[in-house]
């Protein structure tokens, strides 16, 4: 007799609503086992591995790759009863076949009733394979002389929206497996409908990459437009596309609500500051040759990051938060720091718990690996919950400053330019520094203007002289 499970979406953060099912590590008919990883998720902090909480025959999968469930929406049904369904019954162990069978008739492909169990079409389990399917290179006629899928293409219990139809470009198992290219990368090839396979990648080791897609998308999806007059100043796009268009998902989604959010919630201020960053720049040339650095990056962010933690501790009311609801202000005796990111997947800001516990080593290997774990797509929710105080890093872009948004439930944000040399006047003589611009934006409800300009200086004083760090520690 088969047991049917379904597995709820959970909540893997704190109080998430709905996640991106970003690709299936299993297929209808597979056997599982419990704590065997079975999806990868994309929720509005992080992409997420899943591990499946039953054991048995995969059943159903509920919602397709590429689609927005909501928490606690059924996404998998297991039959723990260790048979496998097919054609609406068990189907025992001794007619299992291993070789990929031929699909049912095109009455029996047809959607389910509404309500009714997810049904596999066409075949059982496969005995002693876990692994995706070889792809056909082309699908068998159906019985009304139509071309019907093959069975790794059979419909799961509900409809499957139009971001997973043929028109969209979905790319099927085989080509997870045997093309170079990031999750991000094969999410946006599902969306703007374009076949991996089929593309040469200009990244390392020949993986494909954003612009690889999206040139493909452009050429693929978009009609060019009409003829441009002599002379026309417009520069025609790559494949003489017009326009594209990306779904708003995931982080980028959250990103674009929360900085809305936080904009329009708390009055933004904003205070510069360029300053002299020559004993810095050497002190971090110092750092490097120490021991205690050994195998650990070690840039002038890392400096940058403790002098900020000591001007908290210094003006806790900087490490506030604003409580709408209790009409009260939080002042936190930590610092849980966050470093803003750029990944493919957007701004992402994992923060280092409780900062200013760390000695200076500690705080460089914590910094190298939550941004190398951020950039590989690997950040838990919680590395990306709780934060208290931001630095965004601008001077990696070449640029000297910006004007941050708060992070909301934080009450400042420092901007860290680049680094550059220019014309300094030091005693009196006029010389060649290395010099940069800070940018303190902070909420005003919280900041007034004499706090954010003593922390902005006691950074700026850090910088310039980096001893007094020790003083004030």
């Amino acid at each position: 007799m088969s047991d049917l499970k379904e597995f709820r979406l959970p909540d893997v953060g704190e109080g998430l609503t709905e996640a991106d099912i970003i690709r299936w590590h299993v297929k209808p008919g597979d056997t599982v086992t419990v704590n065997q990883i079975i999806v990868e998720i994309e929720t509005a902090k992080a992409v997420v591995e899943l591990p499946s909480p039953y054991a048995g025959t995969v059943a159903g999968l509920l919602v397709p790759e590429g689609a927005t469930a909501d928490v606690g929406t059924p996404i998998i049904s297991v039959d723990v009863g260790g048979g496998a369904q097919h054609g609406g019954s068990v189907q025992p162990a001794d007619d299992l076949v291993p070789a990929l069978p031929e699909p049912e008739p095109a009455e029996a492909a047809e959607p389910p009733e509404p309500g009714a169990q997810s049904v596999l079409v066409g075949y059982g389990v496969k005995l002693g394979r876990t692994t995706r399917r070889t792809r056909r290179t082309a699908p068998a006629p159906s019985a009304n002389g139509e071309q019907g899928h093959a069975p790794a293409q059979a419909p799961v219990s509900a409809p499957v929206p139009a971001a997973t139809t043929p028109e969209r470009g979905t790319t099927d198992a085989p080509e997870r497996g045997s093309v170079l290219a990031k999750p991000p990368v094969r999410k946006m090839a599902r969306d703007l409908g374009v076949d991996l396979s089929a593309l040469s990648g200009t990244g390392p080791n020949g993986s494909i990459t954003r612009d690889d897609v999206q040139q493909a998308a452009a050429v693929v999806t978009t009609e060019p437009g009409p003829a441009r007059p002599a002379g026309s100043a417009l520069i025609p796009s790559p494949g003489g596309a017009r326009e594209e268009r990306i779904p708003v998902r995931g982080v980028r989604k959250a990103t674009a609500a929360a900085m809305t959010a936080s904009a329009f919630s708390a009055p933004h201020v904003t205070e510069f500051l360029q300053i002299d960053i020559t004993e810095t720049m050497a002190a971090t040339t110092r750092l490097r040759a120490l021991p205690e650095f050994e195998g650990v990056r070690v840039s002038p962010l890392l400096l940058v990051a403790r002098a900020l933690v000591v001007a908290a501790g210094r003006h806790p009311m900087i490490n506030a938060s604003w409580d709408d609801a209790a009409q009260e202000i939080v002042i936190r005796h930590y610092v849980n720091l966050g470093i803003a990111v750029a990944t493919e997947r957007g701004l992402i800001v994992p923060n280092v718990k409780d900062a200013q516990a760390l000695s200076l080593p500690a705080l460089a290997q914590a910094l190298n690996q939550l941004t190398a774990t951020t950039r590989a797509g690997k950040a838990t929710p919680a590395d990306l919950s709780g934060g208290t105080i931001t630095i965004t890093n601008v001077g990696v872009f070449g640029v000297d400053s910006g004007t941050p948004i708060l992070t909301p439930g934080e009450a400042a944000n420092l901007a860290f330019g680049q680094v550059r040399q220019a014309p300094w006047v030091v005693d009196g003589q006029l010389a060649v520094r290395d010099v940069c611009t800070l940018a303190l934006s902070f909420d005003h409800r919280i900041v007034d203007g004499e706090l954010g300009s003593a922390v902005l200086r006691d950074v700026g004083a850090m910088l310039t002289d980096p001893l007094r760090m020790l003083a004030w520690s």
